[in-house]
């Protein structure tokens, strides 16, 4: 028998608020009267982790228009649905996602279009080419007027390999690589000053979003080199095993970035101690081209060389998507959007993709109470994650023959090495075979 009176019961726990409502139920959470309530829940986990795979559909549509392979691809920062991109022939174009059409199409290079940069406000373009020219585009009047001109023209007198604005409501400051790293203003025609450390060429330039002063770029000599525009030197660079061909700061922590390297990996630094890096991302079978932050800092996407894109979390060393189509080619450029929901990536056979960040993600509005069970069950898989089924059913994922064979090849070769390691310390003298570190192994070098 109840203690509490019927005349105290509140109507809100037993009546439905709309008529469509389920019916509710009294339940008593006392444990004694459960006794199975943990293989209940665990049968749970396993079906959320199920349903996961079964709506894993990530890919949304091709943004098809460029006659070459897109090589460069910048994010409108105030205007989401716009996405700017260049291609081999030197075309740029302003394409609007949510429609999937092209707004503008301009003859804006001749050769490569080799990198692009946008301030913050969103209405100066940057544009860099094969042609030794920076071009500065009016990104309100591109929208208008599909045939628009360049406002300014400045001709290098090196050639030029990338270029980025620097983050700020008020800045005109903009860097270029080639030859050396070239500090700009929008104003003139000449660089404020050059930085050059080396006599190699510099591949990639990037602006720190949080420290807007800090910018780093990877140079052909395998360096990745630490700049402040405010000084006339270099910083501080770091050798690594292979070549670096991108690097990306993570916009939420000021200090840490992360580098994309031939070696098949991706290693995150923090700039402050660049003897060891953070973490190293390991999984795809060939060099990796491109990497890009989500705007959450939480997770970035890089593209490679093997026709793949992977999301990685930042904290973790394996990653957690795997995209991949029959007819993608090699991947040059990987952008989030600004609400981190979507990744664009721009590809050798001239197509943009466009995917959800979020495997399994619903598109459109989601109710009170599917969000609720989203939230729940997402609680119930991360509880049961590392029993076998469901952490066997999270990994899985179907590969192409060929990147399944390659990782297969590398998994052979690192366990051989491993293995040839273990039995020359097994039969050496204690302590003469050190044990070295998987992140230790990859930095040769650091200097300031």
């Amino acid at each position: 028998v109840s203690t509490q009176s019927t005349g105290n019961r509140d109507p809100k726990d037993y009546l439905k608020t709309r008529v469509g409502d389920l019916p509710k139920l009294p339940k008593n959470a006392d444990p004694t009267l459960h006794p199975h309530a943990a293989q209940r829940e665990y049968t749970a986990a396993l079906n959320a982790v199920k349903l996961e795979r079964v709506f894993a559909k990530p890919f949304i549509g091709s943004l098809d228009g460029h006659r070459d392979g897109v090589f460069a691809m910048v994010t409108h920062p105030k205007r989401l649905p716009i996405v700017i991109s260049g291609a081999c022939d030197g075309e740029i174009r302003l394409w609007n996602v949510t429609t999937q059409e092209s707004l503008c199409s301009v003859p804006a290079h001749t050769g490569f279009v080799r990198g692009m940069g946008i301030n913050q406000a969103g209405d100066l373009l940057l544009s860099v080419g094969d042609d030794q020219i920076i071009r500065m585009w009016n990104v309100d009047q591109m929208l208008q007027n599909p045939t628009i001109d360049p406002t300014t023209t400045v001709t290098s007198k090196t050639m030029l390999t990338g270029v980025d604005y620097q983050w700020g409501s008020s800045s005109d400051t903009f860097a270029t690589c080639g030859s050396s790293v070239g500090i700009w203003n929008i104003n003139r025609n000449e660089p404020l000053k050059n930085f050059t450390w080396g006599v190699d060429t510099i591949t990639s330039v990037v602006f720190n979003k949080v420290e807007s002063y800090m910018l780093a770029s990877t140079a052909q000599d395998r360096n990745i080199f630490l700049y402040d525009c405010r000084e006339n030197n270099p910083l501080r660079k770091v050798i690594l095993s292979q070549k670096t061909n991108q690097v990306a700061f993570n916009p939420m922590e000021a200090f840490n970035f992360t580098a994309a390297c031939d070696d098949n990996n991706l290693y995150s630094f923090d700039m402050r101690k660049l003897s060891s890096p953070l973490n190293v991302h390991m999984g795809h079978a060939m060099a990796v081209l491109c990497v890009g932050f989500s705007p959450t800092g939480r997770e970035f996407v890089s593209g490679s060389y093997d026709k793949t894109i992977r999301i990685f979390e930042t904290n973790k060393g394996r990653s957690k998507e795997i995209y991949h189509t029959k007819r993608m080619q090699r991947v040059f450029c990987t952008h989030y959007s600004a609400d981190s929901k979507f990744v664009m990536t721009g590809s050798d056979e001239t197509n943009i993709r466009l995917w959800k960040s979020l495997a399994w993600g619903k598109l459109g509005p989601v109710g009170a109470r599917e969000r609720s069970a989203l939230d729940y069950n997402k609680k119930l898989i991360q509880r049961y994650e590392h029993h076998p089924q469901i952490k066997r059913i999270k990994r899985h994922r179907n590969l192409p023959k060929m990147i399944k064979s390659i990782s297969n090849e590398h998994t052979n070769i690192r366990n051989a090495k491993k293995k040839k390691e273990d039995n020359r310390r097994k039969h050496s003298k204690p302590g003469s075979v050190p044990r070295v570190a998987e992140r230790a192994k990859h930095v040769i070098k650091e200097d300031s």
